[in-house]
């Protein structure tokens, strides 16, 4: 068991074992549920679309969200245009 201390703003830093397990990276939400007296912490499930998921969560890097689908649509064009 680890324990970590309650700072002013009630925040606690989760473990980086803990985070490493279950991919939990700066921008990822969980949830919170009360049970009596222990708080729950849960990675949500990804429901609809994983690449609006990835971007909204984990990437600083994209600034607008990608169309995967026409991303392959134009890669495919391209490579039947070579033969």
């Amino acid at each position: 068991m680890t324990t970590r201390s309650v700072g002013p703003k009630g925040q606690v830093v989760i473990p980086k074992h803990m985070r490493e397990a279950l991919a939990l990276k700066t921008g990822v939400e969980v949830t919170f549920e009360l049970r009596e007296k222990e708080i729950i912490i849960k990675k949500p499930k990804i429901t609809g679309d994983y690449a609006e998921y990835f971007i909204t969560t984990t990437s600083a890097k994209l600034k607008k969200p990608v169309n995967i689908k026409e991303l392959i649509e134009n890669e495919t064009n391209e490579r039947n245009s070579l033969c």
